[in-house]
């Protein structure tokens, strides 16, 4: 009994599940503890990381982001811009963060200080380096073009175009060039090309017109919206004072309903085109062309100017009146007259100073 006692204990101490299974729990729970310990001291460094700025090789670094282009290249093309950063981290960020896909295209600057979550709040916001252009109120197309040449950070595509192609580019061939742009500021990316700034500017022009075209006032002596950007251009050149617009609108229109030539000097300087040297003579008033206003009655060809709103709304509002002409005061304003012999009494005061 005493050898089969001593035999079972034996047993027994050779195989216990309970100790066996306590010690492969306890390595189990030391690994799993290890691998949140690994997986917080990550989570807790890409935190910090987040939260520090970013390296830059000057102060400021610039990045244009075409459309379509893919997350991973942004994080590249930042790297290569001067983000001093690894790439394949700063992907691993937008693509973990789930606004890899909102990364709007633009043009971007960064300075020092940003953070990496910075720099992605920034794309994602679609926060801009803008630069800007301004098309001025009675500008001419060559004037226009001109600035376009010199606008920072534009794409030139447009400079070797003749008017005819330009507007086929910007999709409107067949439309005379001149006039055709509404003067305004815009706003664009670096980069962006200037079909991109016409093509707005070709647009809100359109919308300006048609807008003014149909709320004008009745008895108007202009068969289309065309016409009607043909005389306010010329409005636009005419007129030296602000508060004199609606009454310079009204003798253009006063005259084209009674059969007058219009004689206005900017068209008959329109039509010298560069040749002009500032300096208005005798023999160009006398030299036909289909701008030579005193020579050609009705309206000339094409606009003559880039008109603005204001324009358009006299022109299509002109003020009551009865006047035919106006003659310069000297201060900017003008001074208006129902017949010719109130206008050369006009003339001789402040032309002449009799």
């Amino acid at each position: 009994m005493a050898r089969a006692a001593n035999k079972s204990k034996k047993r027994g101490t050779r195989s216990d599940p309970g100790r066996g299974g306590s010690r492969l729990g306890t390595w189990l729970g030391r690994l799993v503890m290890a691998a949140v310990l690994l997986a917080g001291g990550a989570a807790g460094a890409a935190f910090w990381w987040l939260q520090q700025p970013l390296a830059l090789a000057r102060p400021s670094v610039e990045l244009s982001i075409e459309p379509g282009t893919p997350p991973l290249q942004v994080a590249q093309a930042w790297v290569g811009a001067g983000v001093q950063s690894d790439a394949r981290l700063l992907y691993e960020w937008f693509r973990w963060s789930g606004q890899a896909r909102k990364i709007r295209a633009g043009s971007y600057e960064v300075h020092e200080g940003i953070t990496p979550r910075e720099l992605l709040d920034k794309m994602v916001r679609g926060d801009q380096t803008l630069e800007q252009l301004r098309i001025i109120e009675g500008w001419n197309l060559r004037q226009l073009r001109a600035a376009l040449a010199a606008a920072p950070a534009l794409k030139q595509t447009t400079a070797g175009l003749s008017e005819a192609e330009l507007m086929a580019a910007i999709g409107a061939p067949g439309v005379p060039a001149e006039g055709r742009f509404f003067p305004d500021t815009y706003a664009y990316s670096r980069g962006v090309s200037d079909i991109t700034v016409l093509k707005r500017a070709y647009a809100l022009m359109s919308k300006r017109l048609e807008t003014a075209w149909a709320g004008r006032s009745d008895g108007l002596p202009l068969r289309s919206p065309e016409e009607a950007l043909v005389l306010a251009s010329i409005v636009e050149k005419e007129t030296g004072s602000a508060a004199d617009r609606g009454l310079v609108a009204a003798v253009f229109i006063n005259r084209l309903k009674v059969g007058m030539p219009l004689q206005t000097d900017p068209t008959v300087i329109y039509g010298l085109g560069e040749t002009f040297d500032g300096n208005l003579r005798k023999i160009h008033l006398q030299t036909d062309s289909p701008y030579n206003t005193y020579l050609r009655g009705g309206l000339p060809p094409t606009p003559i100017s880039m008109p603005g709103l204001a324009s358009l709304q006299a022109t299509l509002h002109p003020t009551p009146s009865k006047a035919l002409y106006f003659v310069a005061r000297g201060d900017g304003t003008s001074q208006f007259s129902d017949d010719l012999a109130a206008h050369n009494r006009a003339v001789n005061k402040y032309q002449r100073g009799h």
